[in-house]
């Protein structure tokens, strides 16, 4: 009889620590969803949708320049000052041709931007959507979806404005000017204290903004306590890899090379790290979850039909033989009656 097999490391692991084993169906859960597929499709449309928002900034700065003939003659004199020659007046001719033209270009760039940020906050849902459920999720039509899509675009809009005018306070720059407004000398253990105090801000901003993707943008109503769980694993893991993105960039901006091709490469990186810690924070979510209808159900046990033929093989010698007896019987009780009647 042979021995049943022992356990492997990851099992005896998974079976001793309970948060690994969450990693483990988390990450399990995220794979057979396909995460590392859409995490890749919406880090191309994120770089997809900053096209046109580059368009829209360009022709908002051309109608500041336009309203400041001053700082525009200033830029020009810049411009002449470090590069000379027709190479100079090229650049010149273009930033006026581009100022020209801003009414166009900011048309353009806000249809584009909406057309785009559309298309990415759908494919986001979706993704979400797809680390939360395991029943397909019924279509309400495509009206109601991209007005839902809409107002989940502005929403989003809205929750990153504030996080980044939350975080702006966190930066050094301005808690040392608050520091100065209220008299308090600055010294230099102030520095590392500034800079704990913004990393604790950028994870608490970053907190409530993956929580409201996890929790706010799959298109079916999902546990806010368990979206905020996530939202926080996806908080601390974002804030370590602009950490090491920080590093990185410090590093290759120093060669020429790195200078041309680093800001691209990087920022490709940055939003599939971003999207893939979003998604597999929504997994983490889902694996925690209590929600009946984020659980699998498992089918029906199979129909077993087995059709039995009866073969009808008429009656047998008694039985013939009694039957006749039987009608012979009734007929001779109906005849004698028939005779006592008359």
């Amino acid at each position: 009889m042979s021995e049943p097999a022992k356990p492997g490391v990851l099992d005896r692991l998974r079976a001793r620590f309970g948060w690994f084993d969450h990693v483990m169906r988390a990450y399990g859960r995220f794979d057979e969803r396909n995460g590392g597929f859409y995490a890749a499709g919406l880090s191309y449309y994120t770089i997809f949708a900053l096209f046109p928002l580059l368009m829209v900034g360009f022709a908002a700065f051309g109608f500041v320049l336009s309203r400041r003939p001053q700082l525009l003659a200033t830029i020009d004199d810049h411009i002449r000052s470090s590069v000379s020659g027709a190479l100079g007046q090229q650049l010149i001719d273009l930033m006026n041709s581009a100022i020209d033209a801003r009414t166009s270009v900011g048309v353009i760039g806000l249809a584009t931007a909406a057309w785009a940020g559309l298309g990415w906050i759908s494919h986001l849902r979706a993704a979400l959507t797809e680390m939360w459920w395991d029943q397909r999720i019924e279509s309400p039509g495509f009206v109601r979806n991209k007005l839902s899509d809409l107002l989940a675009l502005l929403g989003t809009f809205g929750v990153t404005m504030a996080t980044i005018a939350i975080t702006t306070f966190g930066h050094e720059a301005p808690l040392a000017a608050v520091l100065k407004w209220l008299g308090i000398p600055q010294f230099s253990v102030l520095d590392w204290l500034f800079w704990l105090v913004s990393i604790l801000i950028a994870v608490l901003v970053s907190w409530l903004l993956f929580t409201w993707m996890i929790a706010r943008l799959p298109r079916q109503k999902v546990s806010l306590v368990h979206s905020a769980r996530g939202g926080l694993l996806a908080a601390v893991g974002f804030e370590l890899f602009k950490q090491v993105a920080s590093i990185y960039l410090k590093v290759v901006l120093r060669s020429p090379a790195g200078a041309t091709f680093g800001p691209v490469l990087g920022l490709m990186v940055f939003s599939y790290i971003t999207a893939y810690l979003v998604l597999f924070a929504a997994a983490w979510a889902a694996t925690a979850s209590t929600d009946p209808r984020a659980k699998p159900v498992d089918p029906p046990p199979a129909a077993i039909i087995a059709p039995r033929v009866h073969v009808d093989e008429g009656l047998s010698n008694r039985q013939t033989l009694t039957a006749m007896g039987l009608g012979a019987a009734g007929a001779l009780a109906f005849s004698r009656l028939a005779r006592r009647l008359r």
